[in-house]
């Protein structure tokens, strides 16, 4: 079976959107994996095909009302984890895109507004999960970044599949610096020891090239490699 999304959105017309192209588009044309998106307004009950209400205690904006988002799921067959795209959930990580590639798929669920009434992410046990320290518009551009992270681990998308385990953060470090011909370019040359066909030093170059790179711009990261190492 191929590995399969279901998307609730408000905006199902931004699907498959950039997934539709590249190295995910032919994946998804080829049957590598599959999309269901579906219009959480299909499961509102007025004439308005109202979702959303003003905050309880008051304040800015509006929340996605707990009934009708709670519809949607049950209505919507899918497989693997339910996932909420929130700002305030866990950072998605590399390690959490693997997990989510080695299952059958997974439920993604686009937030709105000022978000979704908290009793259906308790009732529904929605794993919330976050790009990064930053507010979006709406959970649709982290869902696709997400699922873009997720369908390039999976067999047969990439055509070397080392690709998926030579880059940032599949070991904890940033990756090194990357080169190509021309060999001089604006009076800067690729590293000789790039050029010089022995495996063992290029591999120590690009060990610490890394190394380098992820303590300069990564603190977190370089220490809970540290730790790792020790």
């Amino acid at each position: 079976m191929s590995w399969h999304a279901t998307i609730l959105t408000l905006f199902p017309e931004m699907f498959p959107g950039p997934l539709g192209t590249s190295l995910a588009g032919k994946a998804l044309s080829g049957g590598i994996w599959s999309m269901e998106v579906r219009d959480i307004r299909s499961s509102a009950t007025n004439r308005h095909r109202t979702v959303d209400d003003s905050p309880a205690g008051g304040g800015p904006g509006m929340v996605i009302k707990p009934d009708i988002l709670a519809a949607a799921i049950d209505q919507a067959e899918h497989q693997g984890p339910r996932l909420l795209m929130s700002p305030r959930g866990e950072r998605l990580t590399q390690g959490l895109v693997r997990h989510l590639a080695a299952g059958p798929g997974a439920l993604i669920i686009c937030g709105r507004f000022e978000g979704v009434d908290e009793r259906v992410i308790e009732r529904r046990q929605l794993r919330e999960v976050s790009l990064g320290d930053f507010v979006l518009s709406g959970g649709e551009p982290a869902a696709l970044a997400l699922l873009d992270a997720v369908v390039r681990l999976l067999p047969g998308v990439m055509g070397d599949e080392r690709s998926g385990f030579e880059e940032s953060f599949e070991d904890g470090l940033l990756e090194q610096p990357q080169y190509t011909r021309p060999r001089s370019w604006e009076g800067l040359e690729i590293p000789e020891v790039l050029l010089s066909g022995d495996h063992k030093a290029m591999a120590r170059w690009k060990k610490e090239q890394r190394e380098r790179l992820t303590e300069i711009r990564r603190a977190d990261l370089w220490q809970a490699y540290v730790q790792r190492k020790n």
